[in-house]
């Protein structure tokens, strides 16, 4: 006979890991109950004791609403909880492998603090199985305690999108899920007190982790075939984003977009997917055919400036090339698995000096995560080439006058994002 699952009003939470996914959902349960904020890094502790997030996604006014909310970045604080939410990152690694060392660790550091009756509800994206076959046994391990007999689990996948201040934690329907049917509707209800958008209660854990995965894995591979058309587009002299625009006056065309594929889910989940299938002697061939498609684009970026700019009989080795934006998307300064980078090597591979600019991105984590040292400002008229790879409302605003004023007498403007009309730029996706 298993422990006595907890009462909703009995809960002590604690989020671990306090990156874009598990800060906003700490405030949030933070300005209706107690909750301990937990992070191994002191310096992000320091930065939210101070009502400051780096991050962008919860702004001091928020984080001071959040009046139930303390952190810490002291394993021993985890004590006193009996309901932990997991947050941390599931990157992959340079072989496109998954890496669950974050996820380990976390199980390892919960495991040692862990007691009869508590909970461990995960949210970091994973393959189908890899809470129960992976953490659970950590927790066991390290706690001494039986799954489901002296503490449970749970899956609520998160649902953040970085950046967009439109669609946060709270309006985002959530999908939720437990170990048994009553700590699937005490996880259920526990998400209920903050998610005003509703809780959809998934029939089981392993069906809540591959609701998660394939909701990204689909967008990657609706992207890799509008990819796939502009490349075809482009050879044939075509407008893809006339086309586009042409198609999507039919009700049900999805109003995808060619371009880079990155960040923390779209470029990265799909991984997970693939590694559990192939795991089990299935080859997965759609999915891998989208990733390879769209880590691709990158280099094709490239090899079409530098044939514009051959066209133009401009030196391409030697020359300089401005790269605008290097986040993985527009507005936010999330720099996880952006694919700019590849177009930035790529250049460098032909001995062309890059600038990069970005006002959204701290210069210091560029530096960090890709050896890249963004610039302060542009120079004007300084450049043979510019590529826009990122709509960031301030590239916006320059409109296409300022942003060619930034460029030679003779340059190539290359605009990834649509920015621009097709007039304004000299080559788009």
């Amino acid at each position: 006979m298993g422990e006595k699952i907890l009462r909703i009003e009995d809960v002590k939470l604690a989020v671990v890991g306090l990156g874009y996914v598990g800060l906003p959902l700490a405030v949030e349960f933070g300005k209706r109950r107690p909750v301990l904020g937990f992070d191994i890094n002191a310096r992000r502790i320091d930065e939210l004791r101070q009502g400051r997030d780096h991050t962008l996604e919860v702004e001091t006014e928020e984080l001071a609403q959040a009046v139930h909310l303390r952190f810490s970045a002291e394993a021993e604080a985890l004590a006193e909880a009996n309901v932990f939410v997991v947050t941390v990152p599931t990157p992959i690694d340079q072989y496109k492998q998954p890496d669950l060392t974050p996820l380990i660790r976390a199980s390892e550091t919960i495991g040692r603090v862990l007691k009869r009756g508590d909970i461990v509800i995960y949210e970091s994206t994973v393959y189908p199985g890899a809470t129960e076959e992976v953490c659970v046994p950590v927790l066991e391990s390290v706690s001494g305690l039986r799954y489901n007999d002296d503490f449970y689990a749970g899956y609520s996948p998160e649902r953040i999108n970085p950046g967009d201040k439109q669609h946060r934690v709270a309006n985002i329907s959530k999908v939720t899920s437990g170990s048994t049917p009553e700590v699937a509707e005490l996880v259920d209800r526990l998400y209920a007190e903050i998610i005003v958008a509703g809780t959809h209660k998934a029939p089981s854990i392993k069906v809540a982790e591959a609701a998660k995965v394939i909701e990204n894995t689909q967008r990657d591979v609706n992207i890799a075939l509008i990819n796939e058309l502009a490349l075809i587009f482009n050879r044939l002299g075509i407008d893809t984003q006339a086309v586009l625009e042409a198609a999507g006056t039919k009700w049900n065309f999805l109003p995808f977009r060619p371009g880079l594929v990155g960040g923390h889910c779209i470029g990265v989940d799909p991984y997970y997917l693939t590694h559990k299938a192939q795991s089990i002697g299935y080859h997965p061939e759609i999915i891998l055919a989208g990733r390879r498609l769209n880590d691709a684009m990158g280099s094709y970026v490239v090899s079409q400036l530098i044939k514009a700019m051959t066209k133009r009989r401009i030196q391409v080795q030697g020359s300089r090339v401005l790269v605008m934006g290097l986040a993985f998307k527009e507005n936010c300064p999330d720099l996880r698995n952006t694919r700019v980078v590849d177009i930035v090597r790529e250049l460098g591979e032909y001995n062309i000096d890059v600038d990069v600019y970005d006002p959204w991105v701290e210069p210091e984590e560029a530096v960090q995560e890709y050896d890249i040292q963004p610039v302060a400002e542009p120079c004007k008229g300084a450049y043979d080439g510019i590529v826009l790879a990122v709509a960031h409302d301030q590239f916006k605003k320059m409109g296409a006058s300022a942003v060619r004023a930034l460029g030679k007498p003779d340059h190539i403007l290359y605009d990834l994002k649509y920015v621009m009309s097709a007039e304004d730029a000299d080559l788009r996706l």
